[in-house]
């Protein structure tokens, strides 16, 4: 009997083309999204450069990036508050962005963020201290105490809670109920350091300049490096630690890298913005719906929608308020709760 057409291909191909085919509209679509992505953030880079309390013309701007004329006080403002400001964004918006998605993917926990393991508390207490004792009071005074907390509070997270996702969340939830009342106590018996510390609490991308991102750049790209190379590995954790070391993976030191990748991007993170509230959660989920559950793709959408999700937020936080400025970590909270409602109410949360 002589096999059919459309049966003859079939037989001839065991090496999967089929499946490699149907991979393909995936593939082209987040390609697309990810291209999409890249064009919004350029526009609202423009956006941070250009708008504000004082709005500038884009051939000012533009004159400002390729030969400032610091004399002009629109290219002054650019070259000495927005630049700083836009990059500062970028910077904080790339870490908060992989630091959710490795801090879900890690503990498989889909309403994870950086405050969940106690880093925010962390660095919090530190730079309360900072303040209470050695009476700093500079933004930039801050980034250094800051980063030094928040690596702390990593450190010991995951000293104790190990390679167990539920354990790595309860200590997180644990050290912050600790660190919480201890910042309570000293900003209590301290009027002076509270008056400084509820500036930067709040979550702001003003006050720091270029100096920040010098010191704390290679932080960053180190950060950003393990979580490109961590992101194959969160795809066989999120088939279950007993699949993922049946497939040849050492998950101990999978979560071992990946904690040192959260010490530096949310220690950086927190040292450039302040903490930064929800940003780290809704990364994640946003990049999921858009390009899918591969942690590939995930890692490099998200390392374009935090800047995009933090710099919206200065932006729209310069706009709404006639002649005043709310602060991004206020905005981008008021951004993100809707979505967290809707995290919380949808069907797929659990689907991590």
């Amino acid at each position: 009997m002589e096999a059919s057409p459309s049966a003859a291909p079939v037989a001839r191909d065991p090496s999967g083309r089929r499946r490699a085919a149907a991979g393909r509209p995936h593939t082209r679509r987040a390609v697309l999204v990810l291209v999409g992505s890249v064009i919004a953030l350029i526009v609202v880079v423009a956006a941070s450069l250009a708008l504000g309390v004082r709005t500038i013309d884009p051939a000012e701007v533009w004159q400002a990036l390729v030969a400032p004329d610091l004399a002009d006080p629109d290219q002054a403002v650019v070259v000495q508050l927005r630049i700083p400001r836009t990059v500062i964004g970028i910077a904080a918006g790339i870490a908060l962005g992989l630091a959710g998605t490795l801090i879900q993917g890690v503990t498989r926990n889909p309403i994870a963020d950086p405050g969940l393991l106690g880093i925010n508390a962390g660095a919090s207490l530190a730079v309360v201290l900072c303040i209470s004792l050695l009476g700093v009071t500079a933004p930039l005074g801050f980034i250094w105490f800051a980063f030094a907390g928040a690596t702390a509070a990593a450190a010991v997270v995951f000293a104790i809670g190990g390679a167990q996702p539920v354990r790595l969340a309860l200590v997180g939830a644990a050290l912050t109920a600790l660190l919480t009342p201890l910042i309570a106590l000293v900003l209590l018996r301290d009027t002076e350091a509270f008056n400084q510390y509820r500036f930067w609490a709040v979550g702001s991308l003003t006050g720091r300049d270029l100096s920040t991102v010098a010191a704390l750049w290679p932080f960053l790209a180190v950060g950003v490096v393990l979580a490109a190379a961590l992101a194959h590995r969160l795809n066989l954790l999120a088939l279950g630690d007993d699949v993922a070391s049946a497939l040849g993976q050492r998950v101990a030191v999978t979560r071992g890298v990946a904690g040192l990748a959260l010490v530096l991007l949310c220690g950086t993170a927190v040292a450039f913005a302040g903490p930064i509230a929800l940003i780290g959660l809704v990364v994640p989920h946003a990049a999921r719906r858009l390009v899918g559950s591969d942690y590939r793709w995930i890692t490099a959408l998200a390392l374009v929608l935090g800047p995009i999700m933090l710099l919206s937020a200065d932006v729209i936080g310069r706009l709404v308020v006639p002649n005043a400025e709310l602060e991004a970590g206020v905005v981008a909270a008021f951004l993100g709760a809707p979505v967290l409602i809707a995290i919380a109410r949808s069907r797929r949360v659990a689907g991590l």
